[in-house]
């Protein structure tokens, strides 16, 4: 595969919908810029109306703001509705807002926040929306998910919610790989109808506002180092817009740069850890995540 993937490789979106979550700033934001400039319809979807409208004016083309809260079940719903009333078919859902080191927190569902924002929120919104992608041919899910899925992560399905100890890393960990554990197994799932496919992708380490939840000790060291060691938001797309437009791409692949230790570079295929395809793991995950959230998918 070649080293040097670029933004002048997408090919040409005109006629597609593609609907980016979290899409008013950093990943989100660049990826809908990018889609946006070759064409595509933008909806940006997004937790604060305002900022995805003033994200909106500075993007060229086709782009319209919804509202979206993955902290709540119930604002997923609402804009799952809103959608599926005003875009008879979608492209690409590319599930890419995220929080990550964040303190205890819990959703307005009572979910641990990493977990319920960065994996169950987007579980729902995916299966709220798929009949608006199976038809389509060449629709596409593109879940983002980390290098973090390396770090401390497990599928803790004895304390998903973390109740009874809390680690910002671990939880982190868990609800990326997660993330990759759901493209996988929804991509078994779709293989029987033939038209969309799901794939994941990562960015490296992106110089942008993710990290803001990174205790203040950490973090200034880090902004010092920052120039050496993450990449610019446009960079750390790309492996998202690779695996959402490249007609190389099939079904369960895992996007990222291809520099050392994969975080930084153009976008390359790369491999997950093992445990992310522990079969038997995604199948419990997708019960777990379908009794939680309440929403099944329309796969036979």
């Amino acid at each position: 595969m070649s080293t040097s993937w670029t933004q002048q490789d997408i090919p040409d979106q005109r006629g597609r919908t593609a609907v980016v979550t979290g899409a008013n700033t950093g990943l989100g934001f660049e990826t809908a810029r990018m889609l946006a400039e070759r064409g595509a319809s933008v909806v940006l979807a997004v937790r604060n109306v305002e900022k995805g409208r003033q994200a909106a004016a500075w993007i060229s083309g086709d782009v319209t703001v919804q509202a979206l809260d993955l902290t709540s079940l119930e604002s997923v719903r609402s804009a799952a509705a809103e959608l599926r009333a005003t875009h008879p078919r979608i492209d690409l859902l590319i599930n890419n807002a995220g929080v990550m080191h964040t303190p205890r927190q819990t959703t307005a569902d009572g979910f641990e926040l990493q977990f319920g924002t960065n994996h169950l929120g987007h579980f729902a919104l995916t299966g709220l929306l798929l009949d608006r992608l199976l038809p389509v041919p060449g629709s596409r899910v593109v879940t983002v998910s980390s290098t973090g899925h390396r770090i401390q992560a497990a599928i803790h399905f004895d304390d998903l919610q973390w109740e009874r100890s809390y680690s910002r890393v671990g939880a982190y960990g868990q609800a990326k790989l997660a993330n990759l554990m759901f493209t996988y197994e929804l991509q078994r799932r779709l293989a029987h109808h033939g038209t969309t496919i799901a794939v994941a992708a990562h960015p490296g380490v992106a110089n942008t506002e993710l990290a803001r939840s990174i205790p203040a000790a950490i973090r200034g060291p880090l902004n010092l180092l920052a120039p050496l060691l993450t990449q610019k938001p446009e960079m750390g797309a790309l492996p998202t817009l690779r695996a959402a437009t490249d007609p190389a791409v099939t079904g369960g692949q895992y996007y990222g740069p291809g520099g050392r230790r994969e975080i930084r570079g153009y976008p390359e295929l790369v491999t997950s850890s093992p445990e992310s395809h522990d079969q038997a793991t995604q199948q419990r995950l997708w019960t777990v995540s379908e009794e939680l959230t309440g929403v099944t998918f329309p796969l036979t």
